[in-house]
């Protein structure tokens, strides 16, 4: 067995990224909002040992024209508390990852939320934070305007404070249950909180038992400098978007050098990538699968997927002319800087970057399950990352092709797992149980 060994995350909200997934021959085009559908995905993914199952979410429709919208299967799907709390009855040791907001939820609620999911899974929930990007999402939570980009960061890491000091409310062994005594708990095993700051007042305590891992695992994307120095000393899980193995070195670097100035050990956070992954019999086939895929994506889906990344309304640019210069706004930078790097390396027109942005613009495996675990192998051992979270291009044969296809690859390779090791996601991804700050 190799010293290293990948971990898989599956990305499935939306179930595909790509616009054209649910228009694709013999897709469930009800697959986001289709609750069988999910509960066989998330099945099959942990058959194959898949460490999670991640659920991104949005607190608004997609800011898009209405004529782009109406194209798109991401308009209606779960909301991740409610679906995982259900999957979690369904299956047994695959992770479940939900997305909550820090710019827009309550400390105590998402403390809570994932407090409950960690109890009900056995020690599977997994906390993504995200600040929220969608400028629309401010509208239906009573704001005028999206709070600054760099202020939402300062404001989560106070929120990332407070969320674990509520799971950290009751000692390990507060609860005795003693029949014979009538002592339910001790009182001296239980911490109010007590937390004042710039954005929150929270008394605390918690009403609910420490989380079976402790802490649910916290996860992160982003690749601002505020977003990588917040996941340097906040997470345990980076959903990294480079476009490259050049680019998924450096990053990798970068955040792991961070992780050494701050004194956490290195294996204590793990990068994956999000890849996007077609495979076929052949190069030509899974070539082939791909194109299919993206001539689905309608020219009005383009523009508007090319809008949302930029964060300005590309229907005024000249379709045919270079991308004009894109001046900062207050949405997700990341996005903005990936779409302009990319337009600026391949020579794309607007038009051009907006059909790649309105299918899937990021990075890819596109090939056969031996290909594919050759790149993923390369990755590994040259630390571009710890592992991948698949993107799958349609459901479900895309799902199919590479649990049935490209996972039996990588296990007999010995770079991923035959069997669960333990039970909760803390186990799969080899991360430690986090001590209880406030009780020894």
């Amino acid at each position: 067995m190799a010293s290293r060994q990948l971990h898989l995350g599956a990305f499935m909200r939306p179930t595909s990224l790509h616009t054209g997934a649910w228009r694709y021959p013999g897709a469930f085009p009800d697959s986001n909002f289709n609750l069988a559908h999910l509960a066989g995905f998330a099945r099959r993914l942990e058959a194959a040992k898949f460490d999670a199952f991640f659920m991104a979410d949005h607190l608004a429709v997609l800011n898009m024209p209405v004529e782009a919208l109406k194209r798109s299967h991401t308009v209606t799907s779960f909301e991740p508390f409610t679906l995982l709390s259900t999957l979690a009855a369904v299956t047994e040791r695959i992770g479940l990852i939900a997305t909550a907001s820090t710019t827009f939820e309550a400390p105590y609620h998402v403390a809570r939320r994932f407090a409950s999911l960690d109890h009900l899974s056995g020690g599977r929930a997994g906390w993504n934070i995200v600040t929220t990007s969608n400028p629309d999402a401010a509208l239906n939570f009573g704001f005028d305007e999206h709070m600054e980009h760099d202020e939402r960061y300062v404001r989560a890491r106070e929120f990332y404070d407070v969320v674990t000091g509520l799971w950290d409310s009751f000692a390990d062994d507060a609860f005795s249950r003693d029949v014979a005594s009538g002592l339910y708990f001790d009182p001296e095993r239980l911490h109010v909180l007590n937390h004042k700051g710039k954005y929150f007042s929270v008394r605390g305590p918690l009403n609910i038992a420490r989380p079976v891992q402790g802490w649910p695992v916290v996860v992160q994307a982003g690749a601002s400098e505020a977003g990588r120095q917040l996941a340097a000393e906040t997470a345990e899980v980076i959903f990294a978007a480079p476009p490259d193995l050049a680019a998924g070195r450096a990053f990798y670097a970068d955040v792991k050098g961070r992780l050494d100035r701050l004194g956490r050990p290195r294996d204590h956070l793990k990068i994956l990538p999000g890849a996007f992954v077609v495979v076929g019999d052949s190069m030509e086939e899974a070539k082939d699968k791909r194109a299919r895929l993206d001539a689905l994506v309608h020219e009005e889906s383009a523009i508007a997927a090319l809008s949302i990344a930029l964060g300005h309304d590309a229907t005024r640019f000249d379709p045919d002319g270079p991308l004009p210069d894109i001046p900062e706004t207050n949405d997700s930078r990341s996005a903005r800087e990936r779409a302009i790097e990319l337009a600026r390396r391949e020579g794309l027109t607007v038009r051009q970057l907006a059909q790649r942005l309105g299918g899937y613009a990021g990075l890819a495996f596109v090939g056969t399950p031996s290909s594919i675990a050759d790149e993923m192998q390369e990755w590994l051992e040259s630390e571009g990352s710890d592992g991948f979270n698949i993107m799958f291009p349609f459901l479900p044969a895309g799902l199919d092709d590479v649990v049935d296809r490209l996972v039996p690859k990588l296990k007999r390779r010995g770079i991923f797992r035959r069997d669960y090791a333990g039970t909760t996601l803390r186990d799969h991804l080899g991360l430690p149980r986090p001590a209880n700050r406030f009780f020894a």
